[in-house]
């Protein structure tokens, strides 16, 4: 009831057209725009009056649509003169957007507000910059969640930050789902306390569920008003269809073949994004893409998260001037950063979401009046039916929703430290705090006492070492850290470690002759040999050693190597998306039906024609409202693939369970394999196919239980722990130049875990774990409503004399766990060419 009641609390802007702007009218933003040939959009002048009024709100209008003028010019035409040097913050999720926000920000603010400073703080900021900034803040200040959380740490913050009128949160979809979402939260709370009547607003392009986004945003209690953009802006998408992609498909199958149609794409585009899903991905198209064209070289560029800042700059600035034909690129380009000179965007494989796909479409045509266009470019047969989907899901703005992570208490440890550190609290005071935010909105007085208790003395297990007891409460009540030396070590250690971005400990990649390419995770590094080679940042290097947590390369004279992979790489398929493909396969199947595929109005579905015409000749199609079950013996033993189109992680769960339910019914051992569409169960005995057809097997029932079960829990529940502890400021990363290796972290975190388990087992931290690991990595949520779903479908099972095109993929993805990707060609060659074969002998052949 919280949640419908809070998200209620989300007013739409007509009900305040009606009103009296504070401030007269929208004179000077409207004839700011008028000055340079623009027409203000009726929602840009919604925002207007609505920031003159004081309200608090979310903007969510696509991209390229005029987002920051609407609140930056709403928030300049009512400014005053400055009471405090900082005004205004406008916190981005992105050190790169941040830089780019800087310069969107700085032409209307020197014609507006002459008088005001702009500034921007970020960890890319130079020691010279923070010094001035720390003698005098801007007016306006250009930040990011961490910087803002080391702001909120100073010892002055209640006077810095304690006269900011106006808050902006650029790209509020991207922080809302996660931990760095509820650290912003927890700051403008903070920042409330302050300054009741702070006007706070977001911005968002694609997000399906904008009233809570903006609940949570402005806080329970609040009513915050929502601003839907609406433009002309039109949205191209489109596929690009490989020539014959044959009967089957397994991941990655039609990669190297598309390959040259990209490139003509590339010849015949002006600037084209080329986004993949995966750094490993990029890197591996970055290199073809070079190879089949060498005299592109200075003309092609790179971009990912993993590379050095300054090569990352450089190839920002170069798409802004327009001087490169292409940039290969992953997420690290994904949100609002302008770069008007890119027309096209280029998909490599799914888009696995919609509100991805459209993020991507928007970093073209990225103006008001001009289209946004992004082809897709599927690497496998069945993502050539997912990109028909994914238009249809897009243009019918079908948007994934994002919700708040529920009570963290490891960011909520890491706020009680800040705020003791920046001028200290009283606990009654600071838990109504909290308790207005959207993310601790249900927390109990109980959980916030345990935190405050942990981090005063470091819990039941902790409270006899001197270093977790990092506050503590003086003569009149109020909770701050100890000015002494321990309390001091204590606040050096906590502002290093601020923030909730939490990856493997990465080295940093350095030229044996000098200069830093950037960062590989410690596991890739430390499975290398001298002389090793691999490709990184666009270039193939030669390992030579580490050194003092750095790995020194030079250039490679040989011709191959190996691609660093980086963890979270693999994204699961939404549920939106999911829906869509099976709607795709219903119309498929109503053509193939009617005896006309050859001619149905959508490409994707001619050019897949082959393989679902052998689907349904081999079994079924997997359809809406059915699930499909396949058997089929061979000489690895008995198959069994479930096609419930959940995602890989629900899949992950659900072919562990089911395992697991197996053998409890008789003992048996599998092998186990997943996708975005199904399942593979392997194993030696028979599996009893009709048992699932009979329910119990796919049954809601106990599922907690099971799932815990079926699993190494304990060992997910550590390796999550890593993460909070991190966040917590239990396990300390180290200072500048002396970080702490993996290894260190990693038996750190599992020291403390242990101990906990044994001697404070009411650890809320553990408890934590546990809910993270089941809601994220597990999706035990997202798994109860797959087999409630899946309870009321019918169920077709069917017996294969040969793999199916759906169970093919499947298969490859256990056999690519042990094979090398020579074995593999060679086994699927053989595999495809004897499946062919047996298609020509089929009763009614030809």
């Amino acid at each position: 009831m919280a949640a419908e009641q809070g998200a209620a609390g989300a007013v739409h802007a007509q009900a305040f057209k009606g009103e009296a702007s504070a401030s007269g009218d929208a004179g000077a933003a409207a004839e700011w725009m008028t000055q340079r040939g623009w027409t203000p959009a009726a929602f840009q002048r919604e925002v207007w009056q609505a920031i003159a009024q004081g309200h608090s709100g979310l903007l969510h209008a696509s991209t390229g649509s005029g987002k920051t003028l609407a609140v930056w010019l709403g928030i300049l035409q009512v400014a005053q003169p400055a009471k405090a040097p900082l005004s205004v913050l406008w916190v981005t999720p992105m050190r790169a957007l941040a830089a780019d926000t800087l310069r969107a920000l700085s032409q209307p603010l020197a014609d507006l507000q002459p008088t005001w400073t702009l500034g921007l703080r970020t960890g890319d900021t130079p020691s010279a910059e923070r010094a001035r900034q720390d003698r005098r803040l801007p007016t306006v200040l250009v930040t990011t969640p961490e910087s803002l959380s080391l702001l909120l740490a100073r010892s002055n913050a209640p006077a810095e930050l304690g006269h900011v009128t106006h808050v902006v949160v650029d790209e509020w979809h991207e922080l809302l789902g996660n931990k760095r979402g509820v650290q912003v939260q927890l700051a403008l709370a903070r920042l409330r306390s302050w300054q009741p009547s702070l006007v706070v607003w977001g911005l968002s392009a694609t997000l399906g569920n904008a009233p809570e986004a903006a609940q949570a945003l402005c806080g329970v209690g609040a009513q915050p008003l929502l601003v839907r953009g609406h433009t002309d802006k039109t949205l191209l998408i489109d596929t690009l269809l490989p020539t014959d992609p044959g009967r089957y498909a397994w991941a990655g199958h039609l990669g190297a073949r598309m390959l040259q149609p990209v490139v003509d794409e590339l010849a015949n585009s002006s600037t084209t994004l080329v986004f993949t899903n995966t750094r490993s991905q990029a890197e591996i198209w970055y290199q073809m893409v070079l190879q089949a064209r060498p005299d592109w070289a200075g003309e092609i560029a790179l971009h990912h998260a993993s590379l050095d800042h300054a090569v990352r700059d450089w190839v920002e600035q170069a798409l802004k001037a327009g001087r490169l034909r292409a940039v290969v690129a992953t997420s690290s380009l994904d949100l609002g950063v302008d770069f008007l000179p890119v027309e096209r965007v280029l998909q490599i494989g799914s888009a696995k979401g919609v509100a991805r796909l459209l993020q991507r479409a928007g970093r073209s045509g990225h103006a008001p009046g001009r289209p946004s266009r992004i082809t897709l470019v599927p690497t496998n047969t069945l993502e050539i039916i997912e990109a028909a989907a994914a238009r249809q899901a897009a243009l019918a703005q079908r948007v994934e929703p994002r919700h708040s992570p529920e009570q963290p208490l490891d960011v909520l440890v890491q706020h009680l430290v800040t705020v003791a550190l920046g001028g200290g609290f009283e606990p009654e005071a600071l838990w109504q705090e909290v308790r207005s935010t959207w993310a601790y909105r249900a927390m109990p007085r109980e959980s916030f006492d345990w935190a405050l208790a942990f981090c005063e003395r470091g819990g039941d297990s902790l409270h006899a070492y001197p270093d977790y007891h990092r506050i503590q409460p003086d003569e009149t009540g109020i909770y701050r850290v100890a000015d002494n030396p321990q309390g001091r070590t204590v606040a050096r250690r906590h502002r290093l470690g601020i923030g909730t971005i939490v990856s493997d400990a990465a080295m940093q990649v350095k030229w044996l002759s000098g200069g830093t390419i950037g960062t590989v995770e410690e596991g890739f590094i430390a499975r290398l040999n001298k002389g090793d080679c691999f490709v990184f940042a666009g270039r193939l290097l030669e390992f030579v050693r580490v050194k003092d947590l750095s790995a020194y390369v030079k250039k490679a004279t040989r011709q191959r190597g190996t691609v660093p992979t980086w963890q979270g790489g693999k994204m699961p398929l939404s549920t939106e998306m999911a829906d869509a493909v099976l709607e795709r396969l219903q119309e498929a199947q109503t053509a193939l039906v009617r005896g006309d595929l050859a001619q149905h109005a959508e490409p994707e579905l001619r050019a897949a024609q082959a393989l679902l015409e052998t689907q349904a000749t081999l079994s079924k199609l997997p359809l809406p409202g059915r699930l499909l079950v396949e058997t089929y013996t061979s000489r690895e033993g008995h198959h069994l693939w479930l096609y419930p189109f959940a995602g890989r992680t629900v899949h992950t769960g659900l072919a562990s369970l089911l395992a697991w339910r197996l053998a409890q019914a008789r003992p048996q051992t599998f092998s186990l394999a997943v996708n975005d569409y199904g399942l593979e169960l392997l194993s030696a005995d028979l599996i009893d196919a009709q048992a699932i057809a009979q329910g119990h097997l796919l049954s809601p029932q106990d599922l907690l239980a099971h799932v815990l079960a079926s699993l190494n829990a304990s060992e997910l529940a550590q390796r999550r722990f890593r993460e909070i502890a991190r966040i917590a400021g239990l396990v300390f990363t180290g200072y500048p130049g002396a970080s702490k290796s993996l290894r260190q972290l990693q038996a750190s975190s599992a020291l403390f875990f242990e101990v906990f388990r044994q001697y404070d087992a009411g650890n809320l931290l553990l408890g934590q774990a546990e809910r993270e690991v089941l809601s994220q990595e597990l999706a035990v949520d997202s798994l109860q409503s797959t087999l409630e779903r899946l309870s009321t479908y019918s169920v077709d099972v069917v017996s294969l004399r040969q793999p199916s095109p759906m169970g093919l993929p499947l298969m490859v993805e256990r056999l690519r766990e042990r094979l090398s990707t020579e074995k593999l060609a060679d086994r699927l060659a053989r595999m495809v060419a004897e499946m062919e074969a047996g298609l020509e002998t089929r009763p009614g052949a030809g």
